[in-house]
């Protein structure tokens, strides 16, 4: 049986670095829980250092902005690695060509401003385009994948590679489901089109993230972190990859297979939920505190 725990100090094991998920552990996209908050602040307060791992496809700095409005103090945390560093990174080395379609909002325009090593990229339309990088959706309130039958089908045509820069298929923004950028890029690839996933669950991120963890004098050793987050399928599998142990957040976008009250999660509906997709974690916590 899974063990769950109550509490982020109930963890045995004395782990010095934590990598933890944003969207669905820390903050809801509306307002940041502030048991979470209190939890990491409490990991730092005996040394540890915090790196936030998240696949919010912009540069960590829009990020630390977006997670100041939502009330995530900075005191929380020690640094912050995104999939759309580790995206500027793959587009700086040309991974899709030097004219790019942005599929995404405006506002993950500044993606491929200032890229690294100097690199430059041209915004280009689709027709003129020598690869694609994905964000989101135009309009995430009202539009799904399907909305984006014709712009795939003609990616697809032409050959064109698509940069998936948020492997994330949904997040909670409140108490509304949207549709991320992985949600597009699955349909492309299921259409027969070529995708470049950067983000958890994939390697590139977790180097940078271990950058970032050195930055900050957090330890390297596998047994020392710990890595926490609410996507079976991105956070989860992605650290156990990279032989972190794992701290399960059943209250995030998985809750209602674990029954209908969040804070009490069904250990046998956990077990069956784990085993159905594979995977194990170390522990399972209802909410990060």
């Amino acid at each position: 049986m899974t063990r769950i725990v109550q509490s982020l100090a109930e963890m045995s094991q004395p782990y010095r670095s934590i990598l933890c998920d944003l969207w669905g552990c820390l903050h809801n996209g509306v307002a940041a829980y502030p048991a979470a908050v209190e939890a990491l602040r409490g990991f730092r307060a005996g040394g540890g250092k915090v790196v936030l791992l998240t696949n919010g496809p912009r540069p960590w700095q829009m990020v630390r902005e977006q997670i100041d409005a939502l009330g995530v103090p900075r005191d929380c945390y020690d640094a912050i690695a995104s999939s759309g560093d580790a995206a500027r990174e793959a587009i700086a080395g040309g991974a899709v060509g030097p004219r790019i379609y942005h599929l995404g909002p405006d506002t993950c325009l500044p993606l491929f401003d200032n890229l690294p090593g100097g690199a430059s990229v041209e915004p280009v339309p689709l027709n003129q385009a020598s690869g694609i990088v994905c964000t989101g959706l135009f309009d995430d309130s009202t539009e799904t994948p399907d909305d984006y039958r014709a712009i795939l089908l003609e990616a697809r045509t032409r050959g064109l590679k698509m940069l998936c820069a948020n492997p994330d298929l949904v997040v909670e923004r409140g108490e509304m489901r949207i549709y991320c950028a992985g949600a597009i890029a699955k349909a492309y690839e299921e259409a027969g089109g070529e995708v470049l996933w950067l983000g958890k669950p994939y390697p590139q991120i977790y180097d940078l993230a271990r950058r970032r963890l050195g930055e900050v004098g957090g330890s390297l050793q596998e047994a020392d972190i710990l890595a926490i987050g609410d996507g079976i399928a991105t956070d989860i599998q992605g650290a156990m990859q990279e032989g972190f142990d794992t701290l399960f957040v059943t209250s995030g976008i998985a809750a209602p297979a674990f029954g209908e009250d969040r804070n009490t999660p069904d250990p046998q509906k956990l077990d069956a939920f784990l085993q159905e997709h594979l995977l194990s974690v170390t522990a399972a916590i209802p909410y990060l505190r």
